[in-house]
């Protein structure tokens, strides 16, 4: 079931300083939700590497990015400690934000998907991939372009 055109679904999580983050304090900000299966796993950490090497990128256009998975908090500090990561990375440890963004796939991982969020919390681009293969900060800001 896609979500493109719909408003986000609001949620607040932990970021890996355990302070709390809402969706809903960005409005009026294009916001990138980056969901991936795991901290440390070969294919994610080369594609936050990657958005991370791009980050003023991002920022030139407005968008701000949030990693979201269902790592502990303690999982996302060690993660983005090792990387230097410029966003957030949220911790959803019962999958209960990954389940409104139909981000939930086999033995309830966190599947790797996209989406962005434009100023007025609606979804204008929704993304799914395979989980052995990503889209690099290029594709993505292509992508962010095309829209904006």
């Amino acid at each position: 079931m896609t979500l493109l055109g719909k408003q986000a679904p609001e949620f607040t999580l932990p970021n890996e300083k355990n302070e709390q983050v809402s969706l809903s304090t960005k409005k009026g900000k294009k916001v990138l939700l980056v969901f991936y299966p795991g901290d440390e796993t070969a294919v994610c950490t080369e594609q936050l590497c990657s958005y991370n090497s791009g980050f003023e990128d991002f920022q030139k256009l407005g968008v701000e990015i949030l990693g979201i998975n269902s790592d502990s908090v303690e999982s996302h500090k060690k993660f983005s400690d090792k990387y230097k990561f410029s966003f957030s990375l949220l911790s959803d440890p019962t999958s209960e934000v990954c389940k409104k963004y139909n981000a939930v796939g086999l033995f309830g991982k966190t599947k790797r998907s996209t989406f962005l969020i434009d100023e007025s919390g609606k979804i204008i681009f929704e993304n799914e991939i395979f989980p052995l293969f990503y889209k690099d900060k290029t594709a993505i800001l292509t992508e962010i372009q095309k829209l904006i």
